[in-house]
Formats: structure tokens, C-alpha cells, sequence
């Protein structure tokens, strides 16, 4: 955040470095998605949103399962985990897609509080860079089988091809993403139909495969566990996904049907693809395993290129490589796009300053080139399978406020983010996040036996959603809010518009607090930049506005 004036200068008007200050590439990152900026059509916003889950972790991840634990154990694990992630990403997606909302924002709402929420966003800032490492080794894989080209310049040149797509923000990410769909669905089918039309059989001997490390063809409890871990890992997955729906428009009696499809669609309805991905990416690797080795097996590009050899021959490498770049592409403009949100978000709040969203694409495509350098992708199985456990624990907690607290009036029925409203800490969805995320730790490094060590993020499932409901009614709901929001009432117009009596900029009415310093209106971003008002507002009580309403046009 660049000022011309310090804040002590009450007429002082704060200007935002010019990149943060242009929608077109913040996107209104930090902020509510204003209706006028939401311009996109809900099968617009949905194909946008699905273009996201193009990324080819999946085969590594359904291979990394089925190869250690069996097709049995394996592909259960995988299917009980979409399970899961489906039911969870339910509420969350129309949550967001109804109050145009990212999942920092809903997280603070739901239970966490105004910084309560910043370890979340640590938490899915590790997510999108997690997977952007692992994404970005794969298209790596495929510039040293397809050019030659050694892993570490891969690496590099892996992160910076997205930069162009992340840095324009969604303009630029929904045109990406609608013209290269048709491309990817191509060829993401093309393999299975070689293999169902040449070698059908093939498909019998999967369905008795019994791993590779002895686990056997049957069912074991431990690996179905362990896989599920693997797989559940996943879940954050819904964070991108409502990213995007913050952008779905409002919901009206004409267009009903079509929005909930792309929101169910564009956000739980990602993990169906994402399963069949995973159990197709085991068969792949299951296919090319005498051929390739266990090792490369688990790497998507050698599989792939394996399946597509009998159909394409002297072309198949180069239409190999090209489907693994086009899907990484989609998939790593997502995550870096989601990761500059909720890194911003993280830093916005612990230093008030905010040079703008696109400076963070830069951070989170960074550290994730590191983590490339460093061999992530060799850890695959254990990185997940740890980072699940923190991961279910707050998505449960969230879904929990949603379904549990909210329709029970244990918490305000609308989601509230501003700072002006909010407790700093929340401990009903901090508490059992933090609570249930070291149970299942510990957990899962077997303090509890083997069974629950499996088993660790559905503990910590369980005692999330357990938790919410229980310190809701503890502490009488009294840590939601720390003022009522007299701003946005019943009867008020969320389309009308205040200007912000510190940047001057004018705000939608959801994006707009009272401020007792300023003695008006505040935007929410300048509200979260003020470091010397002391949270005056707590105490000082409501404030009229003052200033007149423009109605939005």
C-alpha cells in the first residue's frame, strides 16, 4: 500500500499503488466481489472455475495410492474421500457464490474471527503452493522427455509460463480457460479409449492388482485409511473453487437452475472429475509399469505417453507434452491466482499494506519454484498425507458454522468479514481447528496405534464439526461479532454505493463499515489497513454515515 499522506492526516486521502488500485488485475482481492464487477454469466464463471481442475496431480496421486495400497483398498480410499470433499464443499460453494465472497473472507465469518482466519490463509496459502510445486514438476517431467530439456531450467520455465494468465486476473484466467477446455477434454479421454478399444482385458487384471509394495488385492483397513489420507488432501481444493464463485451472479428467480448447477458444478462437483482422474491415472500407471518402472510410473507424462503410443505413434510424444503443458497451465494459473488472494490476505492484516494482488503472484510462484528445485515431488505421498490433517480440520469447522451454527442461530446468519464487526479471535472455528488439527498430528504420527495413525484425518474431521457446535453454545455465540453491523440492514439497498471517507473510492453497501475515527463510511480495505485507530469503533459504537447514497446504475 503506497499513501501520500501519513495516516495521522485526517484529510488525507489514501492512494493505493496503481496496481492495487486497478480492479482489472486485483480483481477485488481482500474485498466483497461487487455486483457490478460480476459480469460473467454462471456457465462462464462454472468453466472458469472446472478449467482449474485440468491438473494431473490427480494421476500421480491415484497412482501413488493404488500402487502402495492396492486396487481394493485404493480405489475406496479414493472414492469414500470424494465422498467427503462433496459433502463438505456444499454449503461453502453457495456460501460464496451467494455472498461474493472468497474463502479468507467466509473463513472469517464462520467461526475464526478477524485474525483468527490468518492462520487459514496460511493454511491455503500452503495448499496452492503445495500443488503448484507438484504441477509444475510434472510439466517439468514433460520438457525433459518431449525437448531434452534439464529438470531444474524445466522447473523454471514451468513457473514463469503461468505468470502472464495469474497476473491479469479473471478477465484474462476465464478467456485461458474456456479456450484451451476443449483441447484438454480431449485429451484427457483419448488414453482410456486406446485402451478400452485395444486392450480391454486390461481393465479385468486392474481390478486385481495388488500394489507394489505387497499390500495384496484384497481389502486392508490400514491402507484404505492411509490412501484416504493421501486423497483428502484434496480438500482444499474448494478454496479455489470459491475463488471463482465469488463471481457467479446473484441468484434470481429466471436464472435459479443454472446457477446452482454451475455452483454445484464449479464446487463440489470438481471432486467427481478429480476421483474418476485419480482411479484413471492408477490405471495408467498400472498399465505402463513394465514398461516404465515404478518411478516414472507415478510420473503422469510417462504413463500417458505409454497409453497413447498404439493410437498416435510418431506424434504421441509431441501430443503428450502438449496435453501435460496445457493442463498445467490451467491448473498453475489457478493456483497461483488463489495463493496471491490469500497471501495478500494474510499480509494485508499483519502489516497493513497492500502493494497489490499481483505482487504475490510473484511470492507464491517463488516459493513454489523452490519447493520444485528442492524435489517435492519425490515426497508426494507424505507431504499430503500430513498436510490433510490440518487441512480437513478447517474446512470442517467452516462446514460445521454453515450447516450446524448458523441455521440453529448459534452465529449470524449472513457472513460478516469487516474488521469493524469482528472479534479478533473466534475460538468456536479457531478453537476446533486448532484443537482437532493436533489431535489428528499426533495422531497420525502414532501416538494413538496404527489404526488411528490411518485414519488421523477423519479424527480430525470429526472433532471439527463435533467442536463447533459445542463451543457455539459455550461461549453463547457471543465471539461472532463484536458490534451489530447497522450498516447493512434488512431493508438496505446492497447494490447502493458510499464513498470511503479514506480513499475516496465509492463501495458497494456489504463492503462498507461505519468507522467512528473517520466519523463516516470506511471501505473494508482501508478498514484493514488503519493501523492507528485502535479498533475505536468497538467502543465509540455506531455512526451515521453522513454522506450520501449512490445507487448503483
Amino acid at each position: 500500500m503506497t499513501e501520500t499522506l501519513s495516516n495521522a492526516e485526517e484529510t488525507a486521502k489514501r492512494r493505493y499503488a496503481p496496481l492495487a488500485a486497478n480492479e482489472n488485475r486485483e480483481d477485488y482481492s481482500l474485498r466483497f466481489a461487487a455486483h457490478s464487477f460480476r459480469k460473467w454469466s454462471p456457465f462462464v464463471v462454472a468453466t472458469t472455475a472446472l478449467g482449474g481442475i485440468a491438473y494431473l496431480a490427480d494421476f500421480a496421486i491415484g497412482a501413488s495410492i493404488v500402487l502402495s495400497y492396492g486396487f481394493t483398498s485404493g480405489v475406496l480410499a479414493i472414492l469414500a474421500a470424494a465422498v467427503v470433499i462433496f459433502v463438505t464443499g456444499v454449503p461453502i460453494a453457495a456460501a460464496c457464490a451467494k455472498s461474493g465472497v472468497d474463502m479468507d473472507l467466509l473463513t472469517r465469518g464462520a467461526g475464526f474471527g478477524y485474525f483468527g482466519s490468518t492462520l487459514t490463509s496460511l493454511v491455503y496459502a500452503s495448499f496452492t503452493v503445495i500443488f503448484f510445486s507438484l504441477e509444475g514438476s510434472i510439466m517439468g517431467q514433460a520438457f525433459e522427455l518431449a525437448l531434452g530439456i534439464p529438470l531444474p531450467i524445466g522447473y523454471l520455465l514451468a513457473t514463469l509460463i503461468v505468470l502472464p494468465f495469474a497476473l491479469y486476473g479473471m478477465g484474462a484466467v476465464a478467456k485461458m480457460q474456456t479456450w484451451t477446455q476443449p483441447l484438454w477434454i480431449a485429451g484427457l479421454v483419448l488414453p482410456f479409449v486406446v485402451v478400452l478399444v485395444r486392450k480391454p482385458g486390461k481393465f479385468a487384471e486392474f481390478a486385481h492388482f495388488g500394489g507394489t509394495e505387497g499390500a495384496g488385492s484384497g481389502f486392508s483397513a490400514i491402507g484404505f485409511g492411509l490412501g484416504m489420507g493421501v486423497a483428502l488432501s484434496l480438500i482444499g481444493q474448494i478454496g479455489e473453487q470459491a475463488d471463482y464463485l465469488r463471481f457467479m451472479p446473484e441468484k434470481t428467480a429466471e436464472n435459479k437452475r443454472s446457477w446452482w448447477a454451475a455452483v454445484l458444478a464449479a464446487g463440489p462437483g470438481w471432486v467427481i472429475l478429480g476421483a474418476a482422474k485419480q482411479i484413471g491415472g492408477a490405471l495408467l500407471a498400472f498399465l505402463a509399469l513394465g514398461v516404465v518402472g515404478k518411478t516414472h510410473a507415478l510420473e503422469p507424462i510417462a504413463p500417458y505417453l505409454e497409453a497413447v503410443k498404439p493410437a498416435l505413434g510418431p506424434v504421441a510424444l509431441t501430443f503428450a507434452a502438449l496435453f501435460v503443458v496445457v493442463s498445467q497451465i490451467k491448473i498453475n494459473t489457478t493456483n497461483a491466482y488463489s495463493g496471491s488472494l490469500s497471501f495478500a490476505n494474510f499480509f494485508s492484516r499483519v502489516l497493513h499494506k497492500h502493494p497489490g494482488r499481483v505482487w504475490y503472484v510473484l511470492v507464491n510462484c517463488g516459493i513454489a519454484l523452490a519447493l520444485m528445485e528442492f524435489g517435492a515431488f519425490g515426497f508426494l505421498n507424505k507431504i499430503l498425507g500430513f498436510y490433510s490433517n490440518v487441512a480437513i480440520a478447517w474446512i470442517g469447522a467452516v462446514c460445521a458454522d454453515l450447516v450446524i451454527a448458523k441455521p440453529l442461530g448459534l452465529s449470524p446468519r449472513y457472513i460478516e468479514f469487516k474488521r469493524a464487526y469482528l472479534h479478533k479471535i473466534n475460538p468456536v472455528g479457531f478453537g476446533s481447528m486448532v484443537v482437532a488439527s493436533a489431535v489428528s498430528i499426533v495422531a497420525y504420527f502414532g501416538a494413538f496405534g496404527p489404526f488411528l495413525a490411518a485414519f488421523s484425518p477423519l479424527l480430525a474431521l470429526v472433532i471439527a464439526i463435533a467442536g463447533v457446535p459445542a463451543l457455539a453454545v459455550a461461549t453463547k455465540g457471543k465471539y461472532y461479532l463484536a458490534r451489530e453491523n447497522t450498516v447493512l440492514t434488512p431493508d438496505a439497498d446492497p447494490r447502493a454505493t458510499h464513498t470511503c471517507s479514506v480513499c475516496g473510492d465509492p463501495y458497494e453497501l456489504p463492503d462498507v463499515a461505519d468507522c467512528a475515527k473517520q466519523d463516516g463510511p470506511i471501505c473494508s480495505l482501508c478498514c484493514t489497513l488503519d493501523n492507528s485507530c485502535h479498533d475505536l469503533c468497538r467502543t465509540a459504537g455506531p455512526v451515521s454515515l453522513g454522506l450520501p447514497t449512490t445507487r448503483a446504475t
